[in-house]
């Protein structure tokens, strides 16, 4: 019996020994951080945290008349600077209606346009203007309700798109991250000059129009700085030698440097 003893004795001491020296191991190759609190720790990546930098903005895009919005999709592809990535893009497409200028002819267009080429003096369809406008505020409202800051709202037109652009940004009441139209005009008289506010009046606009253009005639968009000087409105006037009623990607490139410069971030 002795002898049985000492064998289980031996065992033990052998087991204990293993024990020892596996803890020993374990500690020395596998250190918990909480034994040392000055044990410096790695940085933690949050994922979130170079998408939290970057503010969320809206850019709404405003076709020409007889156009459509999904045709005009394209443009946001070359939108490829980093600022972009949360960025969300509106391409509504006008309803259809009769169209005086073109004898009555049913296309999409967001409001009537009385003659062609649009020129400085041409009259205007106050009436037709001030429901698609309607329209584009409450597009504009669901994205301020869902987050977007009004100064990272940027609404932009082409030509009829660009008239109802200008008329939406200075009517709605709070300042936005601006307005940018391309061979548009002024399509309202000056008694509407009276409700711009404050607020509206500090969007910023930018008003880009081909020197050649035969539709809507550059005195159309040449006129128009002035006429928003006059109500306190700044105006950035950029003139295209050599381009017709039509946009190009030059307009499109300083477009997307003009958007950056006026972009919020999320701190702001």
């Amino acid at each position: 019996m002795k002898g049985l003893d000492e064998v289980r004795e031996m065992k033990v001491i052998k087991f204990t020994v293993t024990l020892l020296i596996t803890t020993i191991l374990f500690l020395l190759f596998f250190p918990k951080k909480s034994i040392n609190p000055s044990f410096p720790q790695p940085p933690q990546r949050d994922s979130s945290s170079s998408s939290m930098s970057r503010a969320r903005s809206f850019v709404l895009w405003l076709h020409g008349l007889g156009d459509s919005g999904p045709a005009n999709e394209p443009i946001k592809t070359l939108f490829t600077s980093p600022e972009f990535r949360d960025t969300k893009w509106s391409f509504p497409s006008a309803p259809s209606a009769p169209v005086t200028c073109n004898y009555g002819s049913v296309m999409p267009s967001w409001f009537d346009i009385l003659e062609i080429p649009v020129t400085a003096e041409s009259p205007n369809d106050e009436s037709s203007l001030l429901k698609a406008v309607q329209n584009v505020h409450a597009t504009i409202d669901r994205e301020i309700a869902a987050g977007v800051n009004p100064k990272n709202v940027f609404i932009c037109g082409f030509s009829q798109g660009g008239a109802l652009t200008l008329a939406s940004a200075l009517l709605y009441p709070k300042t936005l991250g601006g307005g940018a139209i391309f061979s548009g005009w002024v399509p309202f008289n000056s008694s509407i000059t009276e409700q711009i506010t404050p607020e509206a009046k500090q969007t910023p606009i930018l008003w880009c129009h081909g020197m050649v253009d035969k539709t809507v005639l550059f005195e159309a968009g040449h006129a128009g700085p002035p006429f928003l000087e006059k109500n306190g409105v700044g105006c950035e006037f950029k003139a295209y030698p050599g381009l017709a009623h039509s946009i190009n990607n030059e307009e499109l490139r300083y477009l997307e440097s003009w958007i950056k410069a006026r972009l919020q971030s999320s701190s702001q």
